[in-house]
């Protein structure tokens, strides 16, 4: 059975880092590309950033590029975080993790698989 959970969420002052992880089970990296998203209410989800399955690239949102880090976690093959640093207020929001094959689509349905988000509050 196909599952992604994510972890590390919380509350963080502006300024600050965290690190997300997303531990998945029933599929490999070998075939799946992890995402790494966001969404506010009342907004559209938007991709922050991706790992592929064929070479282990990663991109970012122009918004993060620069001060997260998505990698593959070397002590538990099944996760991967995103190591979020220099944290703005408009960096709130539910962040998901979600799995497609291979490649990083642009188009959110080809993701085929979501996690259930975890919840980061950038606050003083």
């Amino acid at each position: 059975q196909v599952q992604l959970v994510e972890s590390g969420g919380g509350l963080v002052q502006p300024g600050g880092s965290v690190r997300l992880s997303c531990e998945f089970y029933g599929f490999t990296l070998d075939y799946y590309a992890i995402g790494w998203f966001r969404q506010a209410q009342g907004k559209e989800r938007e991709g922050v950033s991706c790992i592929t399955s064929l070479d282990g690239s990663t991109i970012y949102s122009d918004s993060v590029k620069g001060r997260f880090i998505m990698g593959r976690d070397t002590a538990n093959k099944n996760t991967v975080y995103l190591q979020m640093n220099s944290l703005k207020p408009e960096d709130t929001d539910v962040y998901y993790c979600a799995a497609a094959a291979y490649l990083c689509p642009a188009d959110l349905t080809e993701y085929d698989y979501w996690g259930q988000g975890t919840q980061v509050t950038v606050s003083s």
